[in-house]
């Protein structure tokens, strides 16, 4: 257990000091201060206004980058380590596998969650100062949400860190992953949908194995119970989860998911080639 809290020290500070958590501190951060300036808590769309507008941007707005975010700065690690001949030196010393590689991810999970939750907290500090209403539960429950997400591409970003060679080609898989998730999924199910007659219980079911999709769905849910936003799709939804069940499912599912990727990462590290 010390040599681990050492490795994740260490990284951390190594991490904190790089120009990639910089940028990724002033997105979220700079987010948030852009909608206060844009007036988002002023304006009102389907209902919503105050805070709960401003966290319903905010949300869809981590869905687009966060996952892609937690991959570019990820899938470095372990291979950017071999390259620079950092995982040798590291080898050398008596610190183990176990302990350098969960050390990683504790810290990197770390350096993900800290920006997204001070943001988080700055907006609720803000709606306080400025009397409005505050949907504690709702804010409680991102919190949560986005951090399960976190871990889930934090787990695929170490596991394909540990299975490539370069990180020219880590970063590409990252993104052609981000992309397909996230932007051809819907294209992708809707056209087998039309083309092939499949029924839509399916393409649902389908679509409810993308953990962007199951967080997008979850954001949705909170503030729309009926999810009259996503369409015939919520019946399929609601009738075989539920409201609580599906709130349920979107917060295991990506942490399961984020652990599955982590011990296959793990494994693949302990028994290929380290150098």
């Amino acid at each position: 257990m010390k040599t681990l809290y050492h490795v994740t020290v260490s990284d951390f500070r190594e991490s904190v000091r790089a120009k990639w958590f910089l940028i990724y501190s002033l997105v979220f951060g700079g987010a948030i201060v852009l909608l206060f300036v844009l007036g988002i808590t002023e304006s009102k769309v389907m209902g919503f206004t105050g805070l709960t507008r401003l966290l319903i941007t905010y949300i869809q707005l981590c869905v687009a980058i966060l996952p892609i975010l937690v991959l570019i700065s990820t899938v470095r690690s372990v291979v950017g380590d071999r390259e620079a001949n950092i995982l040798e030196y590291f080898l050398s010393m008596p610190v183990s596998l176990g302990a350098y590689f969960w050390g990683k991810i504790i810290s990197r999970f770390l350096l993900v969650f800290i920006p997204i939750v001070v943001a988080l907290l700055g907006a609720v500090l803000w709606g306080l100062v400025k009397g409005l209403t505050i949907p504690w539960h709702a804010a409680g429950y991102y919190a949560i949400l986005l951090g399960t997400l976190s871990w889930c591409f934090l787990g695929l970003g170490m596991f394909i860190s540990t299975m490539v060679k370069k990180q020219e080609w880590g970063l590409g898989l990252s993104v052609l992953i981000w992309l397909v998730l996230l932007l051809f999924i819907d294209v992708i199910l809707i056209g087998l949908m039309l083309q092939h007659k499949i029924i839509e219980s399916v393409i649902v079911a389908i679509a409810m194995f993308n953990p962007i999709m199951v967080f997008r769905t979850a954001a949705v849910l909170l503030f729309d119970p009926e999810l009259t936003a996503i369409g015939p799709a919520s019946y399929v939804i609601l009738d075989n989860m539920g409201y609580a069940g599906f709130l349920s499912f979107s917060i295991f599912y990506p942490l399961v998911l984020g652990w599955v990727f982590s011990l296959l990462g793990f494994f693949r590290f302990r028994s290929g080639d380290l150098l």
